[in-house]
């Protein structure tokens, strides 16, 4: 299972000449058809819903697009309390509703031969994503605004919260047999910040869903922070590329499962490092019950196919 595993396949980018990025995910079946596009080359265990994780922005009213030079961009960055008022967490399957009815085709489409993993972005990640109004590597704007507007951020991350436990419950009803929550500006937080204004959010929505199916969370950067991802409740912890996978997990309580942790980069290198580096990390977990290979974040859009079947190769061979 690779997130964003599609993105780099010739059959995707055919199919994306006629259409958005969101035009793509707001319309079930070609939703579908992307995330078993993967599935069908690579024979992977599990597929992830084609979807992004600012659909709950969309949804409380601040629509969103794909840029053609990468990252995303908000219709509105939010400077006041006005802004934030104007969010609307209710009715959200009105508006994102498609994402639980691709999960119910990718499901008719799969039968039971293969896991559906259905995900949101972390409350932290998407208010920041919504302070900066788009893609940014500091998040400098919405760093500053939990120290000038503390209450005001509580309230979006109350509002954010909110939709995303009735989509991702939604989610589930529709069939996802596991659902990731993606905290990938997790690590732009100071330590001593991390639980107040993440990991406290992402244990709510893990909370609300009260174990039905088993949870991912997928924090980046957070190396000064395990016990408290752990602390929220995730079945897995999503390992980023940048830390020693095997170090991480014998910190772990063995009962948490971990995933990761191969660098994207090598999908854009030839087949036999990527391959080689594959081995090393599934021989580093060897003996570590609760072990999922992955990458250490998503399939680089100019990842090489011969490259991603050679690690795909590896990893299901691997003995």
């Amino acid at each position: 299972m690779m997130r964003q595993a599609g993105r780099s396949l010739p059959e995707y980018m055919k199919l994306k000449e006629g259409y958005k990025f969101t035009e793509l995910v707001q319309d079930p079946n070609l939703a579908a058809e992307v995330t078993l596009q993967p599935i069908r080359r690579f024979g992977y265990d599990a597929a992830v819903i084609f979807s992004d994780i600012l659909v709950i922005s969309e949804a409380m009213g601040a629509k969103y697009e794909l840029l053609d030079k990468g990252g995303v961009e908000v219709d509105f960055a939010l400077n006041s309390k006005a802004d934030v008022d104007r969010l609307n967490p209710k009715h959200v399957l009105d508006h994102i509703g498609y994402t639980p009815e691709a999960i119910k085709v990718t499901r008719k489409e799969l039968g039971d031969k293969r896991a559906i993993i259905g995900f949101a972005g972390s409350p932290w990640t998407l208010a920041s994503f919504m302070v900066e109004g788009g893609s940014s590597r500091e998040n400098l704007r919405s760093r500053a605004a939990l120290h000038d507007e503390p209450k005001l951020f509580f309230t979006l991350l109350d509002k954010i919260t909110e939709a995303t436990i009735v989509y991702v419950k939604a989610q589930i009803e529709a069939g996802a047999d596991v659902i990731q929550i993606f905290d990938s500006q997790g690590g732009t937080l100071a330590p001593n910040l991390f639980w107040r204004y993440s990991g406290l959010w992402i244990q709510k929505i893990i909370d609300a869903i009260g174990g039905k199916v088993p949870t991912i969370v997928f924090a980046r950067n957070v190396h000064h922070n395990w016990k408290q991802v752990v602390q929220t409740g995730g079945n897995v912890l999503g390992i980023d590329w940048s830390i020693d996978l095997r170090e991480v997990a014998n910190t772990l309580p063995a009962d948490v499962g971990v995933q990761g942790n191969l660098d994207p980069a090598l999908l854009m290198a030839q087949p036999e490092p990527a391959a080689a580096e594959a081995a090393r990390i599934c021989e580093t977990m060897r003996g570590r019950n609760g072990f999922i290979f992955n990458l250490g974040h998503g399939v680089p859009p100019e990842a090489d196919i011969a490259t991603i079947q050679a690690v795909a190769d590896t990893v299901q061979g691997f003995e």
